[in-house]
């Protein structure tokens, strides 16, 4: 799972839920995305995924 530039190397078998978890990441504050599409929190990881978590980012309006 890659998050601010850096891999983290987690178990395969887990939930995204639970590596977000592991990794301290809210997933209100993040968008989770394997091969270019977006995922939810309930998919089970698998051996050699890569996992990129993206910020989410709002504004307000004036």
């Amino acid at each position: 799972m890659i998050h601010r530039r850096k891999e983290h190397l987690l178990p395969a078998g887990i939930r995204v839920r639970k590596a977000l978890e592991m990794l301290g990441v809210s997933p209100e504050s993040h968008l989770v995305v394997h091969n270019g599409k977006l995922i939810t929190e309930d998919v089970i990881l698998q051996a050699g995924d890569v996992i990129r978590l993206v910020p989410v980012i709002s504004g307000g309006s004036q």
